[in-house]
């Protein structure tokens, strides 16, 4: 381990979670990126789940569809914000790791982790998956992705949380 200037002792727990809380800064601001330069390929994908037109269309389900092309863009503006937001909290968040004090990079990682995984979880697997059927759809339905970035950053998010600087035998 090596000592900074400040006294803090960094380690490799201290460079995984500057790593990781990267590399979801660096996934959200490719998507957030992807999302804003191609515009269409997953404005159709929102508007397909919302409208749920490729899903089983059984009717007990089917008031919950959004067919409005309005809301749908609304919603999908929303996400791009929120992805485009998550990113920039998470690269800050990197940035605190790298430079500044733990409980900073700790609290503001936090923060952008919690925010992609309501996203990916509340959002995408939850409404998405579940009332809008997207578990339906053979051509749209986004919950493999989803699920595998929301446990990532709930991996991510744990080792942010790791107690670090211990000494004894567990340490």
């Amino acid at each position: 381990m090596s000592t900074t200037t400040t006294g803090t002792t960094r380690g490799t727990l201290h460079l995984a979670a500057t790593v990781l809380t990267g590399t979801v800064a660096l996934y959200m601001a490719l998507v957030a990126l992807g999302n804003i330069t191609d515009f269409g390929t997953n404005q159709d994908f929102v508007r397909h789940v919302l409208a749920m037109d490729t899903t089983f269309k059984d009717e007990d389900l089917m008031w919950r569809a959004v067919t409005d092309t309005a809301l749908q863009d609304a919603a999908y503006v929303a996400i791009i914000v929120w992805e485009t937001v998550a990113a920039l909290v998470l690269v800050a968040g990197t940035w605190f790791w790298a430079r500044g004090p733990r409980v900073l990079a700790r609290r503001v990682s936090t923060y952008g982790l919690l925010m992609v995984m309501v996203l990916f979880g509340a959002g995408f697997i939850a409404i998405g998956g579940e009332w809008f059927a997207m578990w339906q759809s053979a051509d749209w339905n986004g919950l493999d992705p989803a699920t595998r970035i929301f446990l990532l950053s709930g991996v991510v998010l744990l080792v942010n949380h790791l107690p670090a600087g211990q000494t004894g035998p567990a340490a």
